[in-house]
């Protein structure tokens, strides 16, 4: 598979504000390096190992988040069984209405950090791909990953422009997303703020969805290499056990060129990075059963 990557020039010595990037994906470029040629038996044993290596990271990220999760769930579930207790006490029909208002909103809640789990849990078909509410897709993640953020001090600061879809297996995303917020996390030891957008671009035919944060950023040298297979600028994983294996950013390239797209890295040393799964936009279902297309 091609990999492009590309620095934006500059003159010899470039001022220190200057902002590093590098992208990885299948939309144009040249510069990537000739690859040996495989027989067909080392192409399957490849792809075989990507998708365990895929899987394994999934696993290992559930892991992670597994406490936090149970925990969002208990508070979720909580103030069902306080209302629910209280309705059948008060035989006020007012009271009680207000009291099944509560129980829906809570159990909503519940279902939604449900589905975010199974969907990282069982990924189903990995070439399944269906319209999907990116916005949506992002506020699931979140939901998963808020409490391990909070718990190391980041704060999260998400916009989503209504209603983009891409077509997308929405669990990969999702763990593509979660591994970009994990990493995030990690370059802030001190805490600090994830930034998430998302947004169309210019021409409304790519859709773009960043995580950027305010951490140590990265050296314009480790940038270049950053989707490389077991390159890594941690040395040791977290006190999660997280990191420090260098599979993490090229197990996201993979998903994000097997879904047509680009995966960019931007990042100021001293001032922070940005990542940005950038995916072809796509009528929501309902257009797309009519024929529509992206303008």
């Amino acid at each position: 598979m091609a990999t492009t990557r590309s620095v934006p020039a500059g003159p010899p010595t470039p001022p220190p504000p200057k902002t590093a990037s590098t992208s990885a994906g299948t939309s144009g470029g040249s510069g990537s390096a000739p690859s040996e040629p495989v027989d067909g038996l080392e192409t399957s044993a490849l792809e075989s190992l990507r998708r365990q290596v895929i899987a394994l990271q999934r696993i290992s990220s559930l892991g992670v988040l597994a406490g936090g999760v149970f925990h969002e769930l208990n508070n979720a579930l909580t103030p069902i069984l306080n209302y629910a207790k209280l309705g059948l006490r008060n035989p006020d029909a007012a009271y009680r209405e207000r009291a099944l208002t509560q129980i829906v909103e809570a159990a909503q809640r519940a279902a939604t950090i449900t589905r975010g789990m199974l969907g990282l849990s069982r990924p189903g078909n990995i070439n399944h791909r269906e319209p999907t509410d990116l916005g949506r897709l992002v506020e699931e993640v979140v939901v998963l990953v808020k409490k391990d953020l909070a718990r190391h001090r980041v704060r999260v600061d998400m916009k989503a422009n209504a209603a983009l879809y891409a077509r997308v297996n929405p669990a990969q995303i999702q763990q593509v997303l979660l591994n970009l917020l994990i990493n995030a996390r990690q370059a802030m030891p001190g805490g600090g703020t994830v930034r998430l957008r998302v947004r169309q671009d210019a021409t409304g035919r790519l859709t773009e969805m960043s995580v950027a944060d305010t951490g140590v950023g990265i050296a314009p040298a480790d940038l270049r290499r950053i989707f490389e297979p077991f390159f890594s600028t941690k040395t040791e994983p977290d006190d999660a056990g997280q990191g420090g294996t260098g599979l993490g950013l090229a197990v996201c390239r993979d998903i994000v060129e097997a879904h047509h797209g680009r995966l960019r890295a931007e990042s100021r040393l001293g001032q922070g990075s940005t990542f940005t799964i950038i995916l072809p936009a796509c009528p929501p279902p309902a257009a797309a059963s009519a024929g529509l297309r992206p303008a």
